[in-house]
This record gives C-alpha cells, structure tokens and sequence, in this order.
C-alpha cells in the first residue's frame, strides 16, 4: 500500500517550496497531486463600528475570492508543465471555517504535504491548516523544512513512546518505513514500569520487521531539556533524513502555552517530519 493521493493547502502565490515539495513526493509514489488553493477571509466583525460590517465584509470576501482565483491560475500554469497527475480547486473561508474545508480534505487524502507552519517563512494560515489535516482530516501530514530533494527517506527516525499517536504515525508511515534503508525506532527514558518494560520498542520492531523495514533499536537518556532537542539531535548524529512521530499527545492548547514535542519539532525540525495522531 502506498500513498495514491497527495494533497497540499496553498494560501499565498509565493508559497513555492510547499508545492515543489509536493510535486516531489507525487512523483516519487506515482500518486495524484490534488492542490487546494484558499482564499482567506480574516475579518473581525467586532473591531467595526455598526452597520460597518456588512460593506467590510462583503470587500473581505471579494478580495479573498480575487486571491483564490489568482492562486488557483498561477498553479494551474505551473502543473501545466509538470508530468504528473493532477487538479486544482479554490474556496473562500473566514478563519473560523479553515477547518472544516481543510478537514474534508485532507479526510480523502492519504497524505498532506505542508511547510513549517512555525518559523521564519511560515504562511499566517500554516498553523490551522497544519492542526486541521491532522485533527479533522484525521490524515498523516508531511511537514517539510525548506525543499523535497531526493534521495529521501533513506534513514528514518521513529520517535517512540508507546503512544496512541505514535503507533498511529508509524502506520501511515510504512510505505516509507518498507523502502528506506535503515530505520531506528528511538526511545527516550523509558519507564520501568511501562507497558514494555524491560524491552522499549521491541514489539514495535518485530512488527515492522515482519513488513520487511530494517529497523533497530536505540535507547537514549534524557540529557536536554526537550524531548525535541534529543531527537533533532539524534537525527544529526545518525544522518537521518527523516522523523516520524506522533502528534499532540497533549491538547493543543497546553502546548501552545507550556511548549511541547509536536509545537517545538514543528518549528526546529531541519528535516521532513510525518505526523499523525
């Protein structure tokens, strides 16, 4: 099983990398590229005076709808040239209805190709685009740094910790897993008194080896502060070219305020990053 259809959320003309990124990956599992392009309304009504909101409104959409169009023009001349399958479609949404348009989505998509939605560079709209592929498109997302280059994918690193999330990325993951060349699962101080006990990763790595993925076990202390720290540093000391873990396995709003693994590796990550929950 590979991934057949790929899906990518574009906001803004200048958002070149997430495409080529896309691009790539399309091509490298002969898959079908569908581009969404929005554009966003962000208009508050409650920062005008009355009887103002419904002019402003209506001016808000209607250049929200030129953008879209103008989007969805410039990459359909892009594609144009390209030698994959592919389509293009453009909607207008308020910020409060971001999620369920990327949700339905991403729900029919085998994997969403996005840039950093924290960082330099990052679109306005990355973050809620990023958080609706995973929450409401319930949809493995791939969060590329700067830009696909093959060859990827030759050295992974799974972030294990027995969780839900993380058992949930790995599966999404396996079309990746079964090709590279070498796989670590990595396990960061585990705990004794776990469900693995004294054998962290072991009945994880005897699954994927009965797929076929060359995987080993590597079991780290915890010698930083952050979880993502260890890990991006592991990823540099094996050369790694890849992470896979498991997304927000605390809520959403206690990693926007107290910091977490998902929020941090999304913004420090320096390789490709697939995602699930």
């Amino acid at each position: 099983m590979g991934y057949k259809t790929i899906l990518t959320v574009l906001t803004e003309t200048g958002q070149h990398e997430q495409l080529d990124a896309a691009l790539a990956m399309t091509r490298r599992e002969d898959a079908h590229l569908d581009v969404f392009c929005m554009g966003v309304d962000h208009t508050q009504s409650g920062y005008y005076y009355a009887g103002a909101s419904a002019y402003v409104f209506q001016e808000s959409i209607d250049k929200a709808m030129a953008a879209a169009s103008d989007l969805e023009q410039k990459v359909r001349e892009r594609l144009n040239a390209e030698d994959v399958r592919w389509s293009v479609d453009s909607a207008v949404a308020q910020v409060g209805g971001m999620s369920t348009l990327v949700g339905m989505r991403a729900r029919y998509s085998d994997l969403v190709v996005l840039n950093r939605p924290y960082g330099a560079g990052a679109t306005p709209d990355a973050e809620a685009i990023t958080e609706a592929a995973l929450f409401e498109g319930s949809a493995p997302v791939l969060i590329v740094p700067h830009q696909l280059t093959e060859p990827f994918g030759k050295r992974i690193v799974i972030a294990w910790n027995q969780s839900n999330e993380a058992l949930a990325a790995v599966r999404r993951a396996l079309p990746l897993l079964i090709a590279a060349e070498c796989v670590e699962i990595t396990v960061i101080d585990p705990s004794p008194n776990g469900p693995e006990r004294s054998d962290p990763g072991g009945a994880l790595c005897q699954m994927l080896t009965r797929h076929g993925v060359r995987a080993e076990i590597s079991v780290l202390a915890r010698t930083l502060p952050q979880v993502s720290d260890i890990l991006n540093r592991r990823v540099t000391e094996i050369g790694a070219d890849m992470l896979v873990m498991g997304a927000y396995g605390h809520s959403r709003f206690r990693q926007a305020i107290l910091g977490g693994a998902t929020r941090n590796m999304l913004e420090k990550a320096e390789v490709p990053v697939l995602m699930a929950r």
